[in-house]
């Protein structure tokens, strides 16, 4: 046993933890979680801990479903909701694996941790950090109900007694007690609509803090009486919540997107990049953007992106170069604006990082920079400047993905024929849906 999990056990005794939830993420990335007393540990950390991998989503077939979940030492961490008096809980992500070992192809975390391996052959390591959007409402969800906001804020609002203050001060707190740091917070431009950023990361610890970050969120809402929720639109008339992400490669100490003199200090591995990712940016947004409320986000511009194009310091454009700081060439970055809140972020970031490998290793052109607002070009200009859409709807973004071979070889057979087989079931139900639009629309002159 190595000096991790020497750590983790001696750290039970110290915190007097009685309780010890692994946990990990379906396909779809709903986090999964199952308690283990402080004395199983020792064996879950040499064996796993075995479980029905036929009732989780996407994991296995009924004839193949015994599995392990293996906890990862290094991401130990008390649950501060879970203090008090009594004993403590904590908790671990876990790497999903097979009866002999081997690791499951269809644990979304593992399909990252391959995509980052490929990376690292060629001496990479992919840097990430999110900026997450959510809306607080006062009370949960009614079905056929409006949801009312916890505010009438808008965008870096400051409100004497603000709940969303208080909310985001007692989320922030909670957050770095389990080492997860965070860089800014603010009210965004929706009434209730508040956006946390965390600190750069290495692409698997933050896909880790994501799924903490989303729990934490929704932990310190029910605390205050209020539902917090990370749905892309949850209201027609106002903006819908993203995950803006800021993404960079460096090669060991050295950041592989910083050349000194070149424009916007972009290296060519970093224009090689944003050409992959824009490349493969309609076949990966099944998963960038894997709901059917995903495609309301994007609709209609604001903060969403419609267009597959790139520009610096262009809040339209889908991946955007921001400010360069002269004297700071590690920060040299690009930030991608089609993630949504609600995605599964192992599945997401190693399609990004896949999409962006794949420009770097064919020698991909980065096409003309988007200097316009592209929402405000007619549909001819912008075909003129080779700018296409897009997916609009889950059902093409479904259609475009099941012919790409990028996203087969990424997901692995495994998770890419259940996800979309999933995502096929879903736009069925939905398209079967009779909504209170048609019925308003209709039903008085029809």
């Amino acid at each position: 046993m190595g000096k991790q999990e020497d750590f983790v056990l001696r750290a039970l005794e110290e915190r007097d933890v009685r309780f010890v939830r692994l946990w990990f993420t379906d396909v779809l990335g709903s986090l999964k979680s199952v308690a283990v007393a402080p004395a199983e540990l020792e064996g879950a950390f040499d064996e796993g801990i075995g479980f029905d991998g036929s009732a989780i989503e996407g994991f296995a077939r009924v004839y193949e479903s015994d599995m392990l979940a293996k906890p990862d030492p290094s991401t130990f961490q008390i649950l501060p909701w879970r203090e008090g008096d009594g004993p403590s809980t904590a908790r671990m992500f876990c790497d999903i694996v097979m009866p002999d070992g081997a690791p499951s192809y269809a644990d979304p975390r593992n399909v990252l941790k391959r995509t980052l391996g490929k990376a690292a052959d060629k001496g990479f390591t992919f840097y990430t950090h999110p900026e997450i959007e959510f809306y607080l409402f006062k009370d949960s969800p009614v079905p056929g109900g409006e949801p009312v906001p916890v505010d009438r804020s808008g965008y870096f609002d400051h409100t004497a007694q603000s709940s969303g203050a208080d909310f985001r001060r007692e989320a922030i707190t909670m957050l770095e007690s389990m080492g997860i740091s965070v860089e800014f917070s603010h009210h965004e431009h929706g009434p209730g609509q508040q956006e946390i950023d965390l600190r750069y990361a290495d692409a698997l610890t933050t896909a880790d803090n994501v799924m903490t970050f989303r729990t934490v969120i929704r932990e310190v809402a029910l605390s205050q009486g209020i539902w917090a929720t990370f749905m892309p639109k949850p209201f027609t008339t106002h903006p819908g919540s993203g995950m803006h992400t800021h993404v960079s490669l460096f090669e060991g100490d050295e950041n592989a997107f910083y050349e000194p003199g070149a424009e916007y200090q972009l290296s060519k591995t970093g224009r090689q990049f944003i050409a992959g990712i824009l490349t493969h940016a309609r076949e990966i947004s099944v998963v960038t953007n894997q709901w059917v409320n995903s495609y309301k986000r994007m609709m209609f511009g604001s903060e969403a992106p419609s267009y597959i194009c790139w520009g610096h310091n262009n809040r339209s454009a889908m991946v955007r170069v921001p400010m360069y700081k002269p004297l700071k060439g590690q920060s040299t970055r690009i930030e991608l604006r089609t993630l949504d809140a609600a995605c599964n972020p192992y599945l997401a970031y190693a399609v990004v990082l896949a999409a962006g490998m794949k420009g770097i290793e064919e020698g991909y052109e980065l096409p003309r920079e988007a200097e316009d607002d592209v929402w405000q070009l007619t549909e001819r200009e912008r075909t003129s400047l080779g700018i296409e859409p897009l997916p609009t709807s889950l059902q093409s973004a479904i259609a475009i993905a099941e012919d790409s071979e990028l996203l087969a070889e990424t997901l692995g057979e495994q998770v890419f024929d259940f996800f979309l087989k999933n995502k096929r079931a879903e736009w069925d139900e939905y398209r079967g849906q009779v909504s209170t639009f048609e019925r308003d629309q209709m039903l008085p002159v029809i």
